[in-house]
């Protein structure tokens, strides 16, 4: 019988000489420099691996479609979000903090990020699994996350960082109530939230302006892992919640999540009782009630992991006509690093990759740089007389908005009720239940616990937290055996 597989080739399409075999001289002689074969294959499995992502290293994720259900036109005149609109996305989960390898299942935040397929370019959502984030001010990130990564001298993790940075930062305490709550350890990436977590600026086709945040809520169910049963599931399986979207969309249990918003008037953001714009804060739902607009089903599992997912690029400033970026400061930064991130990553090209290739054509005048594949030709300038392509500022009518002030580093005005404490305060008190909130106690005095947290540290931990609640900070100060009131 004719065996009918193909011939193995370089990567250049030329047959390849052996599967097996090194050219040498005779049997037992050195390896020949000429060996072209033997040379790609090595050189190439060298370079195998891209830089991991900084952060949100550890991840994984599939593809889907969303369908809008509702009407908003009133609110924005973007198409993917328009009553009946069908669009493909891609969704990566990831954590934070580890690595590459890191188990998948230990306490941290999770990203949420989407990439949409629409008619006018990729829309991109990056988001987590959180309504709020740790810091406000981006020259505070790369702080941030080196105090959740590893040491200088011993290359180890170090809780007394984590806890000094929060204790410190105390802008921190929202996030670090929904981390160190059974939130914090997720059951699987199909039973948690997801939030665009930023505030978005909405435009109508009418040029009328809102301000928006998205909510994804699991149709599955939020579930959570026990801060225990985190721990024995990482030890039984650092891949466990890779391995269960896999299976599941394998077995054809495709997770869904409705898809909300939440919108607030242009005018209501300059006296509203809270920075709207704060990325620590939420808009409580009694002010702006969450409004249900479709859902989105995730279908099928990528063919290969590594040109689908870790080459996957999601940056916020891909924003198509009738979404536009607000003031918030976390965001505006976000503009710019997710992209240049992507240009050292990956490459200057990235974005011809096919997973992060748009499904519209692309008339660019950019050309050229390291692995670009296809140049759009001449002309390679604008203006032009020869037909070149010429932006329309149509689309974009309305996004643009009055700033004053002098040029300043200064902290956000602060607003009637803004302060660091109230919000996870409300959260203690009005959303976790008794269980929740004697689990929340546990988690953090475990975490704190660590040998290498200083007794300075522990002490301000309490405080930390006493300025949440002072019923949980004294349950703090007892499992932590710090004295005082």
């Amino acid at each position: 019988m004719t065996d009918q597989r193909p011939i193995t080739t370089t990567d250049a399409g030329i047959p390849a000489p052996s599967d097996h075999d090194s050219l040498s001289v005779g049997p037992n002689g050195p390896l020949l420099l000429q060996d072209h074969y033997l040379i790609q294959k090595m050189a190439q499995f060298n370079r195998e691996r891209v830089p991991e992502r900084v952060v949100h290293a550890k991840g994984g994720g599939a593809f889907g479609f969303m369908e809008i259900t509702e009407d908003v036109s009133q609110f924005t005149k973007a198409k993917l979000f328009q009553k009946g609109a069908r669009t493909d996305l891609l969704l990566r989960f990831s954590t934070v903090a580890g690595e590459l390898g890191f188990p998948d299942t230990v306490r941290d935040p999770r990203g949420f990020a989407m990439k949409f397929y629409t008619e006018d370019g990729n829309y991109d959502l990056v988001g987590n699994n959180t309504p709020v984030f740790f810091i406000r001010d981006p020259s505070k990130f790369s702080d941030f996350i080196h105090s959740q990564k590893r040491r200088s001298d011993n290359h180890l993790h170090d809780h007394n960082m984590q806890w000094d940075f929060w204790t410190l930062r105390t802008e921190s305490a929202h996030q670090v109530t929904f981390l160190m709550s059974d939130r914090g350890t997720p059951y699987s990436w199909r039973h948690m939230n997801g939030y665009g977590s930023h505030t978005f600026m909405w435009i109508n086709a009418a040029g009328e302006k809102f301000w928006v945040k998205y909510h994804f809520k699991t149709d599955q169910g939020i579930r959570n892992f026990t801060d225990t049963e985190a721990a024995e599931t990482t030890a039984l399986d650092r891949d466990f919640h890779l391995r269960d979207l896999s299976r599941a969309i394998s077995a054809g249990e495709h997770p869904s999540w409705t898809v909300q918003v939440q919108i607030m008037p242009f005018e209501d953001a300059a006296d509203y009782r809270f920075n709207p714009f704060d990325l620590t804060k939420i808009w409580p739902h009694g002010d702006y009630p969450p409004i249900t607009i479709g859902r989105f089903t995730l279908n099928r599992n990528p063919d290969d992991y590594f040109t689908q997912i870790e080459q996957a690029a999601f940056e916020p400033a891909n924003m198509v006509p009738g979404i536009a970026a607000s003031p918030d400061k976390m965001l505006q930064g976000r503009l710019f690093s997710y992209p240049d991130t992507h240009r050292y990553r990956i490459g200057p090209n990235y974005l011809q990759l096919p997973v992060n290739r748009p499904r519209v054509p692309v008339h660019s005048y950019n050309k050229d740089g390291a692995m670009r594949y296809e140049n759009y030709g001449d002309p390679v300038y604008a203006p032009n007389s020869v037909g070149g392509p010429q932006a329309d500022p149509s689309p974009y009518e309305g996004e643009s908005y009055s700033v004053t002030g002098e040029i300043v580093r200064a902290a956000y005005t602060l607003h009637a009720e803004d302060d660091d404490y109230g919000q996870p305060r409300a959260l203690y008190d009005n959303v976790l239940s008794e269980t929740d909130r004697a689990n929340l106690a546990n988690n953090i005095v475990g975490h704190a616990s660590r040998p290498e947290v200083t007794a300075e540290v522990k002490a301000r931990v309490v405080e930390y937290w006493r300025n949440v609640s002072k019923h949980l900070g004294d349950n703090v100060a007892r499992g932590l055996g710090v004295n005082g009131s």
